[in-house]
């Protein structure tokens, strides 16, 4: 059972939408987006922390290193998701929960709907298995909002191509995350917001990085609201 929300001070914004999460398969734009929507929201004055996944807390920018390290092709996905999940408990623990507990609006780039798309719907593991494990590591913590930047897979891959080589991850520069494969991330994706439109919004990521922040930042300030 999700454990509840601290209740926000009177008068503070945002009671109905707090823990806001950025979605989409790589090459969406999402890390941009997610630190241009945080900084959106501070500039309208709500009280925001900013964090990500993998990372967010010493323990999580360690395991980040190793999930992400292009030259690491031999670990499966349940290994993955293990490690993923368990980087999670602590960013929940560590920085989410007292976030939220003290008021603040939570913008969070990647969440356990990263795994749920990458190792459950890219990957084949079983999704309700997967749903158990997030649903234990994170005490049952779920987003208010998840906002996914949906691109074509092409798009989004020829787009981290043109980046730099270095900042390219296991998950981009795999033999075994094929096209295929990231043609299934995204669908998990569509899936899952038309499965929960209450929560989920899909935003078209294909457009400036200006349009598509203003896209980002309409969709969360009506949610807001």
């Amino acid at each position: 059972m999700e454990k509840p929300h601290a209740p926000l001070p009177t008068g503070s914004p945002g009671r109905g939408c707090r823990f806001i999460v950025l979605e989409g398969p790589d090459g969406a734009g999402k890390s941009e987006q997610a630190v241009r929507l945080a900084e959106r929201l501070r500039q309208r004055g709500y009280p925001v922390t900013f964090t990500r996944e993998p990372g967010g807390t010493p323990l999580g920018e360690q395991v980040r290193a190793i999930l992400l390290d292009p030259a690491d092709t031999r670990r499966g996905p349940i290994a993955d998701a293990l490690l993923f999940n368990a980087a999670r408990s602590q960013h929940v623990l560590d920085v989410i929960r007292p976030a939220l507990g003290r008021g603040d609006i939570v913008v969070c780039d990647r969440y356990a709907t990263s795994t749920m798309a990458y190792q459950g719907y890219g990957s084949g593991i079983d999704r309700e298995m997967l749903a158990a494990i997030a649903a234990f590591a994170t005490g049952g913590l779920v987003p208010d909002l998840v906002v996914v930047l949906d691109v074509p897979v092409e798009v989004g891959l020829a787009r981290r191509d043109a980046g730099r080589a270095e900042e390219l991850t296991r998950f981009e520069d795999s033999d075994r995350h094929d096209l295929a494969f990231h043609q299934r991330v995204r669908a998990g994706y569509l899936e899952m917001a038309a499965a929960d439109p209450r929560r989920w919004v899909i935003v078209d990521g294909s457009g400036t990085p200006g349009e598509v922040a203003e896209a980002v930042g309409r969709a969360v300030e009506a949610a807001l609201a």
